[in-house]
C-alpha cells in the first residue's frame, strides 16, 4: 500500500454514497437514500436494482463471492460465502445476484447461541439486509468478498444477534428525542445515537504466543510469575512507538481507511506491549460494525507481522488489562447535539432536562448497565485499580455539579462556573484556556463535555448491547418527561420541577472522587448504589421484571429474547471458565509438573555428586532448593487433583444458574490457588527448564 493516498483512497472498498450514485438508477438511489437518512420503510421492489448495482461494483473490483455478514450472540462475526456463479446444464455459466439474495440469507440458527430460543432440531434462521450499514469489500491476498451487513433472526422472528435490538433501540431513542425536542419548539426528522469507540489491545510475538498453551486456548495467561519490570515506571504510556509496531499500525490504518472506518488516534497504552486505536464518531449501528472490522483487522494484520493481537480484557496478571470506551451522544439530523451544555448550562433547560433524565436512567438501571457488558474476561479486570470500579456512578464535573446542587436547593440555577486561563509562565507558549472541569478516569459513566463515556465495556466485547441498553433506558426517562410536559400549562416551571425531582431522587449516583478508593466503596454502600463484581450476579438483570417491562414496552426485546440473553450469558461464562480450568490442568500436568520434577532430579543428582566427592562439602543451598521445590510440587499436584474434582462436579450440574455459581465460587477458587504454586515454582526452577516463555519474555519488544 505504498501508494496509498488518504484523501483519495478513503472508503474505496465501500459501497458508499458515491458508489450508490454511480451504480444505481437515480430514482432507486433517491428512495434508498431516503430510507437510510430518514428511517422510512424500505421499498423491497428496489432490491433487484440495488443487488445488480452492488454486484457490478463488486465484480469490477475482483470479487467472486458475497456473504451476509452478521453478529450472533457469541460477540464474533459470522458469515457464509456464496459465489456469484450460476450454472445450468448445457448453458453458459452466468454471474447473478438477485434482490432476494441481497435481502435474505439462511443459516442454521440452532448452531449459534440461542439461549433455548431454538431447539436443536429447529434449524432455520434468517439474515436480513441492513441497508443503513454500507456493504464493503474484504480483500485478503487474492481473495475479494462482498460483505453485506445483516441482522440475524430466528424462524419465529426473535433476535439472535446484537444488531437487531440495537437498530430497534436507535429507532426508539430517535422517536422519544424528537418528542422531547418538539416541546422545546425544535424540529428534527431524526435523532441519531452516536458512538465513538476507543479500542485497547496487546501485541505479542507469535513464536512466544505459540509456546503458551494458555494464550492459544484462552487468549489470556492462566499462570505467570510477576516480571521484574512491568508498568511501574509509566514509561510505555504515550511512549515512542517501536518501528515494528508502527509498521503494523500503518497497515491497520490503511486497511481500515479503505473500508471507510475512521481510525483517528493510535498510541502506546499503560501496560507493556499494550496499545490503543480510537475512531471518530459515527451512527451507533455503523460504529459497532466498524469496531468489529477494527478487531478483525488488528488480529489479521498482526499475523502478517509475526505478532498476535490479544483482545482479552486481562491477558496478563500484574499489569493493566484492556477496555473499550464507548463515547455516546445524541445528535439531530440538523447537527444539534442534545448533550452539548453550551457556555451557560444553567440557562439551557433542554440540556438540563436531558442530563437529569440520563442521571435518572443510570441510577434506576445500574445493574442492567453492568449486565450489558458482563463477559468472563472482566472477572479478572473490572474493579481493579486500572479499570472502572464495579460500582455504577456518574461523573459530571465541577461546573455541572454546582448547577445540579442549585437545582436541588432552589429549583433553578443562576450561574455556571467558567474556566480560566492556564498560568503558563512562558512567554513563547500560546495562551490556553482551561476546560471548565477536569476528567475522571475512574468513573464508569463519565460526562466529558458533550458526550458520556461508558468505560465498563471490555476490549473483546461487542459495543451493540451496551449501546442498546443506554438508548433504551434513556428513552424511557425521556418518555416519562414528555408524557408529563405534554399536558403542562406552565412549561418552564414544570420542566424545572422535573429536573429538580430527577436530581433530588438520583443525586446518589453522581460522584466526582476516586472510584478506586476504599472510602468510595464504603460511601457507595451507604448510598445503596449498585456494586456487583461478578458477571454471574449481574446477568440476572436481563430477566428482572422491570427490565422485561421496559424492553417489551418499546418492542426492543421480548421476554423470551431477554431470557435468551440471560441463558447465553451464563452459558458463555460456564463454557469459557470450563475451558480455562481444563487448560490449566493440562498445563500443570503435562508441562509444569514434568519440568519441576526434572529440576528436582537435577538438584538431587547435584547433591549426590557433591557427596561422592566429599561429604563435608556444603550442599545446603541445593538441599534448600530441593526441599522448597518438592514442597511446591506436592502442593501443585494436590491442587491439580482438587481442581479436576471441582470441574467434574460443576460439569454435572444441570441448572445453568447453579452451574455458573459453582464455577464462580469453587472452580475459580481452585484455579487461583493452583496458579499460586505454579508461579512460585517458576521463580525457583531453572529458566532453561521452564516449559513456556515468562512474562518478561512476552513483554520484551523486538
Amino acid at each position: 500500500m505504498s501508494e496509498f493516498k488518504l484523501n483519495k483512497d478513503y472508503g474505496k472498498n465501500v459501497f458508499n454514497d458515491t458508489m450508490m450514485k454511480k451504480y444505481l438508477p437515480k430514482t432507486v438511489y433517491e428512495k434508498l437514500k431516503k430510507t437510510i437518512s430518514d428511517g422510512v420503510e424500505l421499498d423491497s421492489s428496489l432490491s433487484k436494482y440495488v443487488a445488480n448495482g452492488i454486484m457490478n461494483w463488486a465484480l469490477e473490483n475482483g470479487a467472486t463471492h458475497y456473504t451476509h455478514w452478521f453478529e450472533p450472540l457469541n460477540d464474533s462475526i459470522a458469515e457464509k460465502q456464496n459465489s456469484f456463479l450460476r450454472t445450468e446444464q448445457g448453458k453458459k455459466p452466468i454471474l447473478e445476484f438477485s434482490g432476494k439474495e441481497l435481502i435474505k440469507g439462511e443459516t442454521d440458527a440452532s448452531s449459534f447461541p440461542t439461549g433455548n430460543l431454538r431447539a436443536t432440531f429447529e434449524a432455520r434462521g434468517y439474515t436480513i439486509w441492513d441497508c443503513t450499514s454500507p456493504a464493503f469489500l474484504r480483500k485478503i491476498d487474492d481473495s475479494v468478498t462482498l460483505c453485506i451487513p445483516t441482522a440475524f433472526i430466528s424462524y419465529g422472528g426473535e433476535a439472535l444477534d446484537n444488531k437487531t435490538p440495537l437498530l430497534r433501540s436507535m429507532q426508539v431513542i430517535s422517536n422519544e428525542s424528537i418528542k422531547l425536542l418538539k416541546l422545546f419548539k425544535k424540529s428534527a426528522k431524526n435523532v441519531y445515537s452516536m458512538l465513538g469507540v476507543e479500542q485497547e489491545y496487546f501485541l505479542v510475538d507469535k513464536d512466544k504466543f505459540l509456546q503458551r498453551k494458555d494464550l492459544v486456548y484462552c487468549g489470556r495467561t492462566l499462570v505467570g510469575a510477576k516480571s521484574a519490570k512491568g508498568q511501574e515506571l509509566d514509561d510505555h504510556y504515550y511512549g515512542a512507538i517501536k518501528p515494528k509496531v508502527l509498521k503494523f499500525m500503518k497497515e491497520v490504518d490503511e486497511e481500515l481507511w479503505l473500508l471507510g472506518v475512521p481510525a483517528k488516534t493510535q498510541h502506546n497504552e499503560v501496560a507493556p506491549r499494550q496499545h490503543e486505536l480510537a475512531c471518530n464518531y459515527e451512527e451507533a449501528n455503523i460504529s459497532c460494525d466498524h469496531n468489529q472490522l477494527v478487531m478483525e483487522t488488528l488480529k489479521r494484520v498482526a499475523e502478517k507481522h509475526n505478532m498476535v493481537c490479544l483482545l482479552h480484557e486481562k491477558p496478563f496478571k500484574w499489569v493493566n488489562g484492556s477496555g473499550k470506551h464507548n463515547n455516546w451522544s445524541l445528535v439531530t439530523d440538523k447537527g444539534l447535539n442534545l448533550l452539548n451544555p453550551g457556555n451557560t448550562p444553567h440557562e439551557n433547560l433542554q440540556f438540563m432536562l436531558v442530563l437529569s433524565c440520563i442521571i435518572a436512567a443510570v441510577d434506576k438501571y445500574a445493574l442492567l448497565l453492568r449486565a450489558s457488558c458482563a463477559t468472563p474476561g472482566k472477572e479478572q479486570r473490572l474493579g481493579a485499580s486500572e479499570a472502572p470500579p464495579s460500582i455504577i456512578s456518574c461523573f459530571i464535573g465541577e461546573q455541572l455539579n454546582d448547577v445540579v446542587d442549585n437545582f436541588i436547593k432552589n429549583g433553578f440555577a443562576t450561574d455556571s462556573k467558567q474556566g480560566g486561563r492556564i498560568k503558563k509562565q512562558i512567554n513563547t507558549l500560546p495562551e490556553l484556556w482551561l476546560d471548565v472541569t477536569d476528567r475522571n478516569r475512574t468513573s464508569p459513566f463519565a460526562f466529558t463535555g458533550n458526550k458520556f463515556e461508558f468505560r465498563m465495556v471490555g476490549s473483546n466485547d461487542s459495543c451493540a448491547m451496551p449501546i442498546t441498553v443506554i438508548n433504551t433506558i434513556v428513552a424511557s426517562e425521556f418518555k416519562k418527561a414528555t408524557d408529563k410536559l405534554s399536558k403542562s400549562k406552565k412549561f418552564e416551571e414544570d420542566v424545572r420541577k422535573i429536573i429538580q425531582e430527577n436530581f433530588k431522587e438520583h443525586k446518589r449516583v453522581i460522584f466526582s472522587g476516586d472510584g478506586y478508593s476504599k472510602e468510595w466503596e464504603e460511601e457507595a454502600k451507604k448510598r445503596g448504589l449498585c456494586s456487583v463484581k461478578s458477571i454471574v450476579d449481574a446477568i440476572p438483570a436481563f430477566i428482572d421484571k422491570d427490565v422485561v417491562e421496559l424492553f417489551k414496552g418499546f418492542n426492543i426485546l421480548s421476554e423470551n429474547e431477554l431470557k435468551c440473553r440471560y441463558e447465553v450469558g451464563l452459558e458463555n461464562y460456564v463454557n469459557i471458565t470450563n475451558i480455562e480450568a481444563l487448560a490449566l490442568i493440562d498445563i500443570a500436568k503435562k508441562l509444569v509438573l514434568p519440568a519441576c520434577i526434572h529440576y528436582a532430579t537435577r538438584l538431587s543428582n547435584s547433591i549426590n555428586a557433591i557427596n561422592e566427592v566429599d561429604k563435608n562439602l556444603d550442599s545446603s543451598v541445593q538441599r534448600e532448593l530441593l526441599e522448597e521445590t518438592l514442597k511446591n510440587i506436592r502442593n501443585l499436584k494436590d491442587n491439580v487433583d482438587l481442581l479436576d474434582k471441582s470441574v467434574k462436579k460443576a460439569q454435572g450440574i444441570k441448572n445453568i444458574s447453579d452451574k455458573a455459581n459453582e464455577y464462580k465460587n469453587e472452580v475459580v477458587k481452585y484455579m487461583d490457588k493452583l496458579r499460586e504454586y505454579v508461579d512460585q515454582l517458576e521463580m525457583i526452577v531453572d529458566k532453561e527448564m521452564w516449559p513456556m516463555p515468562s512474562y518478561g519474555d512476552l513483554f520484551t519488544e523486538i
